[in-house]
């Protein structure tokens, strides 16, 4: 049962972060990746035009394969990585809340996006289902049932 609840839960939680960064990569896109490169140079962000990309490719394809429960190891800890970089160089200085600037979003993120890299996708993902049980178990913060 509780392997289920897991599953459940981790789907849903993917699912909903993946949404999350798929508009924040999408918005990020449709405004050009310069222009997010010269923001970034504003906050002092080293590599502007490569963390920009980084964060773009990032957020997109991160959150599409997070939704998909796929290669989410990787996903979690390069969106972790995004949110890690915007904790420091843009929102920690502002403190807590989000109205003033600070850093509770992209702090919930990165946790559950470093949390699903760590825990796992869960059964019901596209990881369960092409590298099988043995993956998923590895990777999963609930015991298998012995």
């Amino acid at each position: 049962m509780r392997q289920v609840l897991y599953d459940v839960a981790a789907l849903v939680g993917r699912a909903a972060l993946g949404v999350i960064f798929i508009q924040h990569g999408w918005a990020k896109f449709q405004r050009g990746v310069d222009a997010t490169a010269r923001g970034f140079a504003d906050w002092n962000i080293p590599a502007p035009r490569i963390s920009a990309w980084f964060a773009v490719v990032a957020e997109l394809g991160g959150g599409a394969l997070l939704v998909l429960g796929l290669l989410t190891a990787l996903a979690g800890a390069a969106l972790f990585v995004v949110m890690a970089g915007a904790f420091a160089y843009v929102h920690v200085g502002h403190g807590i809340l989000l109205e003033s600037n600070g850093f509770e979003l992209v702090l919930a993120l990165g946790s559950v996006a470093l949390l699903l890299a760590v825990a796992g996708p869960g059964r019901a993902s596209l990881d369960y289902l092409l590298f099988g049980r043995r993956a998923a178990e590895e990777t999963s913060a609930v015991p298998a049932a012995a």
